[in-house]
């Protein structure tokens, strides 16, 4: 039996939540500091991407065709339930669980932001500004993670946007 074009995505995003949710809770466990490492955060940004351009190849497989639309949406549902998922674990741990442990990672934060600016040669004076007001963030705050769950499904949305156009086909009986 053919699943649906929704539930598949819903399921596909499912599995992208749990698998970032696990990571997330795994890199909270090993080792708080590899949440400010670069590399960590390409490497969830390439699975979350990787599993939405998966769910609409295999939708695609199981039709024969794909439309634009269909593309997107399997790409989008599941990314934007992923990412939900793994959000909510986000400000579950960080809010709930271990607040230390997000004022510990938000001086980490600063400490790298001071860092990245002496290192471009920025004058003293900017990096001051700078650090007074990131020290006026809090980045694991409720509304904070809420604020980079939209601005990450904006971004994933157009990757799914060339993602829709690279693995749509149109269907042969429309032609």
């Amino acid at each position: 039996m053919e699943k649906s074009l929704k539930s598949m995505s819903i399921n596909n995003g499912l599995i992208l939540g749990l698998l970032l949710s696990v990571i997330s809770v795994l890199v909270y466990a090993v080792n708080l500091d590899l949440f400010t490492k670069w590399w960590l955060g390409i490497i969830l940004f390439l699975i979350a991407v990787g599993l939405g351009a998966y769910s609409a190849v295999k939708f695609k497989q199981q039709q024969g065709f794909l439309s634009f639309k269909e593309a997107f949406t399997a790409y989008f549902i599941t990314i934007a339930i992923g990412t939900l998922i793994a959000t909510v674990v986000g400000i579950i741990i960080f809010t709930f669980v271990d607040p230390d442990a997000a004022q510990y990672l938000n001086e980490q934060i600063l400490i790298l932001t001071k860092e990245t600016l002496e290192n471009f040669g920025a004058p003293k004076e900017a990096i001051q500004e700078a650090m007074v007001e990131a020290e006026k963030k809090d980045n694991f705050s409720i509304g904070a993670q809420a604020q980079a769950y939209v601005v990450r499904l904006v971004i994933y949305s157009i990757i799914g946007l060339i993602v829709a156009l690279i693995v749509k086909k149109n269907n042969p009986d429309e032609e």
